[in-house]
């Protein structure tokens, strides 16, 4: 059920020849497209790393009203049908929105600034998930022995705590990468899909194929899914460190 779509999507991409696939991701709307679709879902993806540590952090390690329902809202992206969060972010950041009409700075949508909100909203969970359980397992004991050896709180963070969650965070990102390169509901709905600014690679396949540009849709779908696998990979890789050191 896996493989098979996968082989027919290689194969029929296989099939267009070289200088066909070439033309297929090398036009300027397609190199745009590509871009935008990986370029943000590494920043997305660091972005998440960060604020998605910082929130699994305060989950784990405080304790302050609202808690239970902020926990919960962390997996309302998992729950949230994409294109209804599409409908709500471009509502929110229009610039009759509520966030959009306090500054024109805040008006993201049908800009690339969207697609990047768009992103960060669906993969955030993926990083709070992944660092979570790791805190959760360190001794707080360990951390206040260094501090009463003299370690000042950075020293404490970066040679106590950090090493720890490296492997759990890179997890993370490479989980928020995989979910924003990939994204197309919301995206779809909140960028407007302009050539050349917003498009998005996911985007422009389904273009493609309304346009009965199968070739061109394989090609760059193909191209996502190496990017795919090799993503794969790398968490299978991350995760069987995390394992060895769990």
């Amino acid at each position: 059920m896996v493989v098979l779509p996968l082989a027919a999507v290689v194969v029929k991409a296989s099939g267009a020849g070289v200088s066909d696939a070439l033309r297929s991701v090398s036009g300027p709307i397609a190199l745009s497209a590509l871009g935008l679709s990986f370029g943000g879902a590494l920043l997305t993806a660091a972005v998440n790393t960060v604020m998605g540590t910082i929130v699994a952090w305060a989950l784990v390690r405080y304790e302050f009203p609202g808690k239970s329902l902020m926990n919960a809202l962390v997996d309302l992206p998992f729950a949230l049908p994409t294109a209804v969060a599409g409908i709500t972010l471009s509502e929110l950041l229009s610039p009759r929105g509520w966030v959009g009409a306090v500054h024109p700075a805040l008006a993201a949508s049908f800009s690339p600034a969207g697609v990047l909100v768009a992103m960060t909203f669906v993969s955030m969970p993926f990083v709070v998930r992944a660092v979570q359980p790791v805190l959760q397992q360190l001794e707080p004991e360990v951390e206040e022995a260094a501090a009463l050896l003299g370690a000042r709180p950075r020293q404490v963070f970066g040679h106590v705590i950090l090493p720890s969650l490296r492997a759990a965070m890179l997890t993370g990102f490479a989980l928020s990468f995989a979910r924003s390169v990939g994204e197309f509901g919301s995206v779809v709905i909140i960028s407007g899909n302009i050539p050349l600014s917003t498009l998005t690679a996911p985007v422009l396949i389904f273009q493609r194929l309304e346009e009965y540009d199968t070739v061109g849709a394989t090609v760059i779908a193909t191209v996502m899914l190496a990017a795919s696998i090799l993503t794969l990979a790398a968490i299978g890789l991350l995760q069987r460190e995390r394992g060895q050191h769990g």
